[in-house]
C-alpha cells in the first residue's frame, strides 16, 4: 500500500503493513534463510534470467476479510521467486483458480506479484513464512514463525473461516486456537470454534496429491463454495481497492 494511503487507512489495514515489513525483515532461522538465499542465487533453469525474491513471504488480500487461506510455507521456486505467497507455482495455479470460481478472487491466475491480482473479501498466508529445505520446517522454525501468524489472525478480526491446506496448516491454526481435542485431519472437516471462525480443511494443492487424484478440481472447488456458505459471502458484496502485500519493496 502506498505510504499516503497507508497514513489514511483504518488501523487494522496499517497493523498489516506494519507486520508484512516485520515479515520480510526477519531473520530469526539461520537454516531457512540460507536456503532461500541459496535457492535464490542457483534458480532452476527454467527462470535463470529473473530476479529471485529470496526473503520471508507475508500474506496478502483484503484487510477486512472474511476467509482466510492457511498453507504450509512459501515455494521454493515459487513464492520465494515471485515474493508472493502461493503464486508463480502450480499449487497457486489450483488455488486462485478455485478462488475465482466463488469471487474471491478477480482472476484464476497468479503468476507474478505485480499480475494485478486481487482477492475479495479473503486473505492468504502461510504457517511459516520462508521456504524451507524439502518443504519441510523444523518444529522450532514452526514455533519461531508462529508469532507472525498470531498477529496476523488477530489482525484479520473479521475472519469467520480458514480454509486449512493440508494437515501442517490445519495443525497450526489448531494450535493457535486452541483446539482440545483436536479432530484428526481430512478433506472438508469442519471444526467451529467458539467465539472464532470455523476451520475448514482441504487437502493440499500439492502436485503430489492433484497428480494423484487425491485432490480433484471439484473436491477444491466444493470446499471454497462451502467457505463463503459459512462467510455468508455473496460475490456481489465488496470489491477491494487497496489490499495489503502491494507495496513497492514487494515487486
Amino acid at each position: 500500500m502506498p505510504a499516503n494511503l497507508l497514513a489514511m487507512a483504518p488501523r487494522r489495514h496499517r497493523e498489516l503493513a506494519r507486520l508484512e515489513r516485520d515479515v520480510i525483515g526477519c531473520d530469526a532461522c539461520p537454516r531457512l534463510r540460507e536456503w532461500c538465499e541459496l535457492v535464490a542465487v542457483e534458480k532452476r533453469a527454467a527462470y535463470r534470467d529473473e530476479t529471485y525474491w529470496g526473503r520471508p513471504i507475508p500474506g496478502f488480500g483484503d484487510p477486512d476479510a472474511r476467509i482466510v487461506v492457511l498453507g504450509l510455507a512459501p515455494a521454493a521456486h515459487g513464492a520465494n521467486r515471485t515474493g508472493r505467497v502461493f503464486t508463480g507455482d502450480r499449487s497457486g495455479d489450483w488455488l486462485f483458480r478455485a478462488m475465482y470460481h466463488v469471487g474471491l478472487a478477480n482472476q484464476p491466475t497468479s503468476v507474478s506479484a505485480d499480475d494485478g491480482l486481487r482477492l475479495i473479501d479473503a486473505w492468504v498466508t502461510a504457517a511459516v513464512k520462508c521456504a524451507p529445505p524439502a518443504n519441510k520446517p523444523s518444529p522450532a522454525e514452526r514455533d519461531t514463525c508462529a508469532p507472525f501468524l498470531e498477529r496476523e489472525i488477530a489482525l484479520l478480526s473479521n475472519a469467520q473461516v480458514v480454509v486449512c491446506l493440508g494437515g501442517f496448516g490445519y495443525e497450526a491454526a489448531c494450535r493457535h486456537f486452541d483446539v482440545r481435542p483436536r479432530p484428526k485431519f481430512g478433506h472438508g472437516l469442519e471444526v467451529p470454534i467458539d467465539g472464532g471462525p470455523t476451520l475448514l480443511c482441504s487437502f493440499h494443492p500439492s502436485q503430489q496429491n492433484t497428480f494423484t487424484k487425491r485432490l480433484t478440481e471439484q473436491m477444491l472447488d466444493d470446499v471454497f463454495t462451502r467457505a463463503t456458505e459459512l462467510a455468508h459471502f455473496c460475490v456481489t458484496d465488496l470489491v477491494v481497492d487497496d489490499q495489503i502485500g502491494d507495496t513497492e519493496d514487494d515487486q
